[in-house]
């Protein structure tokens, strides 16, 4: 299963051995399209390539790849995001050792499922808004909706697989619940006014590492939404984004013995 990724070569590098920078799309219902994207390029600009994978549940293309994305939410949505990292390094253009994940909204969601639901792919992740307690956040859209079974929860339990919004299955795909199993660096960027992925679900996350011995790097955006309206903090946020990249994924460093990181087979 699989549709056209975007691959974002950065200017002035030959596309052999490159430091990898997964970047998944929110929604999930969503997709990318080959125009101008701000994090891409700015991530490229560094000498990174940037991957932006069309997983399963993407919308814009045949109504089946899109619904083969039911029930697999921090499952094959997840796994074909992998998929693309180990088609790249086997034909050279990536450094399987040298790859972290960066999104937002579902993004945010597969960048903790990418280093809680998965291991030994990425050397360190990025979450912008993104979920980390599936029950907590179908708990929230059904009290902000007076219990109502609205559009919005059915499109989420539909791709989470979910029958309810306290299913024990739901545990199984937060990656509150396997925090205790991070073993790379990790940063949370959250806007303190978002109501559509609550802040809380980032501090919560910050919570669970920070006790599992794994203390996260936490920034707040104060009075921002979901969407990063802002100027001001869209930079801030980009700017951390970026230190945080150069600190733990150097562009210009060869991969050395100690990553952690390697491709899936």
């Amino acid at each position: 299963m699989s549709a056209a990724a975007i691959l974002t070569l950065p200017p002035g590098r030959a596309a052999k051995g490159l430091p990898l920078v997964v970047l998944p799309h929110g929604g999930p219902g969503a997709s990318d399209d080959p125009g101008f994207n701000w994090l891409a390029q700015a991530i490229a600009s560094r000498g990174y390539a940037v991957l932006q994978p069309q997983f399963r549940g993407s919308t814009g293309f045949v109504e089946p790849f899109h619904a083969a994305g039911y029930g697999e939410w921090g499952r094959k949505m997840q796994t074909d995001l992998s998929d693309g990292v180990a088609h790249l390094a086997k034909d050279g253009t990536i450094d399987p050792k040298r790859v972290c994940i960066v999104g937002g909204s579902y993004g945010g969601y597969a960048a903790l499922a990418g280093v809680t639901l998965q291991h030994g792919i990425y050397r360190c992740a990025v979450s912008l808004a993104g979920p980390s307690d599936l029950k907590a956040m179908l708990s929230y859209e059904t009290d902000v909706t007076s219990g109502s079974d609205n559009p919005t929860l059915r499109f989420w339990k539909r791709f989470m697989g979910a029958r309810t919004r306290t299913d024990p299955m739901l545990d199984t795909i937060s990656p509150i619940r396997f925090a205790v199993t991070v073993d790379v660096p990790v940063m949370l960027i959250h806007g303190k006014d978002d109501t559509v992925v609550t802040y809380d679900q980032s501090r919560a996350m910050a919570a669970a590492l920070t006790k599992a011995g794994h203390p996260p790097e936490f920034v707040t955006l104060p009075g921002e939404d979901h969407w990063l309206s802002r100027g001001q903090t869209r930079t801030a946020m980009l700017a951390a984004t970026i230190a945080f990249l150069a600190k733990h994924l150097p562009p210009d460093a060869a991969a050395t013995g100690s990553a952690k990181a390697a491709a899936a087979p």
